[in-house]
């Protein structure tokens, strides 16, 4: 069998993270499941941020979401591997337009693992589960034998409510709407870079990792009434790879503003030194919303009066031709494409 025969053959560490590649793998798992959804709500074949179930005979359905936490290191500039576990899994309901009810959490520990990071971890948990006033209703914790995991992984299942008549999904985006994002990227990827044992740089720079609620509770009236087609936090692959997702899914084409999207001087320059582009990197308290423009500058306005959206802005526009693409209108006049990441550049960031 020849060396290329092989590669094509397993499993790669970017298989994980976020493109091109991940897109196919989810493929491979998920193209033979025998029921993709529940009372035709949304389910693996929309591949969402959540899936959902609605209730017969009830104007309301339940939303899940499942997420896997492997990040390294496990304690990082403005978090950690517990905070993270309780904010990607509620972000993710907020994200479908969801209010987040409960999580369950399953830990896998390794043999050796010590009890100190392990009671910072649980207590990471605690501290954002009370902060996003979700409850941990049940869970599952296993040890592995000592050099058949990396120090401990968590997985988590969130369980959030919304009115069937919300529609906030990918495929939902309408040619005019406006792009909003919520502040900064880079953020959450860059600081865990320059966090990581041999690299050598030097910078106060922290991780962006929040919960989205604050932002949530503004604008749910907004929410409710279907103002709002679309909401995304770009985790793995940045906000290229979410954009992406959404002018393939939707049938549009988006076109941002270079001039728009705040990038801060640490990411520049960290980004620069590595060979990395922002717009791949992962943010882990941003988010993007597709929205009806005629409400788009309210919404941006209670988005602004929070302390985690302070910096929000519009940062581009919805079309209609060019489907399927990404177009980033650059600083000094040009255009160019934004294309799908094939995978996140920087392993184990979440």
């Amino acid at each position: 069998m020849s060396k290329k025969k092989e590669s094509s053959n397993i499993i790669r560490l970017a298989h994980g993270a976020g493109g091109v590649l991940q897109e196919e793998l989810i493929e491979f798992i998920t193209k033979n499941i025998p029921y993709k959804n529940v009372n035709n709500g949304i389910g693996i074949e929309e591949l969402d941020d959540g899936a959902t179930i609605p209730l017969i005979n009830y104007e309301k359905e339940i939303v899940v979401t499942a997420d896997g936490h492997t990040i390294y290191p496990l304690f990082f500039p403005g978090g950690d591997l517990g905070t993270l576990s309780v904010c990607g899994t509620v972000n993710d309901l907020i994200m479908m337009g969801a209010e987040p009810l409960a999580l369950t959490s399953v830990i896998i520990i390794e043999e050796g693992f010590e009890f100190n990071k392990l009671e910072k971890i649980v207590n990471s948990m605690n501290f954002m589960a009370a902060k996003a006033r979700i409850a941990i209703i049940a869970g599952d914790t296993k040890v592995m034998p000592r050099g058949t995991l990396n120090e401990i992984i968590i997985a988590t299942t969130g369980i959030g409510i919304k009115d069937k008549n919300i529609k906030i999904l990918d495929n939902n985006i309408k040619a005019e709407d406006n792009i909003i994002l919520t502040g900064s990227i880079g953020d959450h990827g860059t600081a865990l870079m320059a966090s990581r044992e041999g690299l050598n740089i030097s910078t106060d720079l922290k991780s962006d990792i929040s919960l989205l609620l604050e932002i949530y509770d503004k604008i749910k009236f907004e929410i409710i009434n279907n103002y709002i087609h679309a909401m995304k936090d770009p985790t793995r692959g940045g906000i290229a790879a979410a954009l992406n997702d959404w002018a393939a899914k939707s049938n549009v084409s988006i076109w941002i503003d270079e001039e728009k999207v705040r990038i801060k001087n640490q990411v520049i320059a960290i980004c620069e030194m590595l060979g990395l582009d922002p717009y791949n990197i992962a943010c882990e308290g941003r988010a993007l919303l597709a929205v009806d423009p005629k409400y788009s500058q309210d919404v941006l306005k209670k988005i602004k009066s929070t302390q985690i959206g302070k910096d929000a802005e519009i940062i581009g526009k919805v079309k209609a031709e060019n489907p399927k693409r990404v177009f980033l209108k650059t600083i000094v006049g040009g255009t160019r494409f934004v294309d799908m990441p094939l995978g996140e550049p920087i392993p184990r960031i979440c």
